[in-house]
């Protein structure tokens, strides 16, 4: 089925179409990996977006039951130079095009990425149609100029009510506002014992679950539009140890009185390398997101700047001078990528232990 992508900006690509036959309107992005689409099609954080593949063949190993990051995708579409239709692995277990029709997930192959890829670093991330080759042009820019993007979208993706995932360790409650599965693995393979509550869980209610430390997890969209967490964290300062990741991250700048802002196209990838401050080493990490935290902003806080990305000079890592916090904007769980900065959890275990013998020994 031949399907077309039309950009706000007047730009068509015509294509084949795979998975659902639906229309479709999101946010355009781009993520660099070259491998792990199918931890890239299940992370909450792409909530609303289109995802463009840079990387040309796609679905080469299929779909395994494992390496999912949430159990339904939240993408609006998939955008792909080249979408395999016999996969060969021996955990493979459906095509891209099955999959996709079974979660309603609409995509297009045989356009040229690299095109588009240039055009989204060229203009930020546009908004964008994947529609069937008969509908006119014109009418679905009209529409597409006209709609606007939802900005509720850790509200769809964050879990509804609180559940518990038992260990031995200690207690960490994790905070999901569009949590990656690879972040709850990473606490469960230390034996902690984490609660996940919702977005919009009060810091009372939290404290009241007696944690030994607190996890901000990845989300998507603007951290502005959750207010009610940037409240929440504010209150937690200084109470139990913080440990933030991606827009964790940002919500906690906010929290301490810094400032976000939007990307032109953001980083999304698995190779991007991140400095850290303190000691000059270099880190390559995965990274989704489109918002960062601005560095002027954080001038007049108690933040310090920890670590920078070495592409284009943006905060990666922040703490906090006076209480037990720390946040990194990219990914130390990986889920795809390399697991360069997978010590950080070490870190936060071990800066739970700090506080706890601080506490018994007043």
């Amino acid at each position: 089925m031949k399907k077309q992508l039309i950009l706000e900006d007047g730009t068509v690509f015509i294509g084949e179409g795979f998975g659902s036959e639906a229309n479709t309107i999101g946010e355009v992005v781009f993520n660099t990996g070259m491998t792990g689409y199918q931890e890239i099609i299940s992370d909450p954080s792409y909530c609303g977006q289109i995802v463009t593949l840079t990387y040309p063949l796609v679905g080469n190993y299929g779909i395994n039951r494992d390496d999912f990051e949430s159990i339904s995708p939240a993408i609006q579409g998939f955008i792909v130079k080249e979408a395999a239709d016999l996969p060969s692995n021996w955990r493979n277990e459906k095509t891209l095009h099955d999959y996709f029709q079974i979660k309603k997930i609409p995509g297009i192959a045989g356009i040229d990425t690299r095109k588009l890829t240039r055009i989204i670093r060229q203009h930020g991330a546009l908004k964008g149609a994947i529609c069937g080759i008969e509908e006119d042009v014109d009418t679905v820019l009209e529409k597409l100029r006209a709609s606007k993007l939802r900005n509720d979208q850790v509200k769809q993706v964050s879990t509804k009510t609180p559940y518990p995932s038992p260990g031995r360790g200690r207690r960490v409650v994790l905070v999901d506002f569009g949590m990656k599965h690879g972040i709850l693995r990473e606490l469960n393979k230390r034996d902690c014992d984490v609660i996940v509550v919702p977005y919009n869980t009060t810091a009372a209610e939290i404290l009241n679950l007696s944690p030994d430390g607190v996890m901000l997890s990845n989300g998507p969209g603007d951290p502005k539009d959750v207010p009610e967490a940037i409240t929440m964290i504010n209150e937690l300062l200084g109470k139990v140890p913080l440990f933030g990741i991606c827009l964790g991250h940002q919500l906690f700048a906010l929290a301490c009185g810094a400032n976000t802002e939007k990307m032109k196209f953001g980083h999304r990838g698995s190779n991007h390398p991140v400095k850290e401050l303190s000691t000059g080493k270099v880190a390559i990490t995965s990274q989704n997101h489109g918002y960062t935290v601005e560095e002027e902003s954080i001038i007049n806080t108690r933040l310090e700047v920890t670590h920078i990305a070495l592409n284009d000079g943006t905060v990666e890592g922040l703490k906090h001078k006076d209480y037990p916090a720390f946040t990194v904007q990219y990914h130390p769980e990986a889920s795809p990528g390399p697991e360069d900065a997978n010590g950080l959890f070490e870190q936060f275990l071990t800066m739970i232990e700090s506080e706890i013998q601080e506490g018994a020994s007043k």
